[in-house]
């Protein structure tokens, strides 16, 4: 998916988005704050470089939220609908934005990479047997790709 473009928005369709590329990794977390925040059993977040998302409509409003990390995120949501779109987190700083892969139009072309937190999944929830699953977090040198790392250290090059 080297050179696709991606396109999403929320609800109400004032917010659109895409995105250029593959993310860097696709993750779905299990963690409780995730599921208190999504409502759901797991929120799925593609990483792309901020360059690589181009928003049209009008300003998201940013929300913070409390995290495990005790740092919060910044949760980037519609002003109309309140869907959230993507979010920032302090660790990977706003030169990341981990778009919610359920706001794509076509969010198939996003499978999770990654289960991640799965202390704390749901326990009706089965992950498939090939399922890459980690307790907690992960080492991104030890899981993500080689293209992928290079990327992140470009990035924090630039976002230091």
């Amino acid at each position: 998916m080297t050179d696709a473009l991606l396109e999403g928005g929320c609800s109400c369709r004032a917010v659109r988005y895409s995105v250029v590329g593959s993310p860097m990794i696709v993750h779905c977390c299990h963690c409780r704050y995730c599921q208190r925040e999504t409502g759901s059993a797991f929120v799925l977040n593609a990483l792309y470089e901020a360059d690589r998302v181009r928003l049209t409509g009008p300003a998201l409003e940013v929300v913070l939220t409390p995290s495990a990390s005790g740092k919060g995120q910044k949760i980037q949501r519609c002003p109309t609908c309140r869907i959230a779109v993507f979010s920032n987190y302090p660790q990977s700083g706003d030169g990341v934005r981990f778009v919610r892969v359920g706001t794509l139009d076509n969010p198939d072309a996003c499978p999770p990479d990654v289960h991640i937190y799965t202390q704390s999944k749901q326990p009706w929830v089965v992950l498939p047997r090939d399922a890459r699953a980690f307790d907690a977090f992960y080492d991104p040198k030890q899981t993500w790709s080689q293209d992928a790392q290079q990327r992140w250290r470009a990035l924090r090059a630039v976002h230091a």
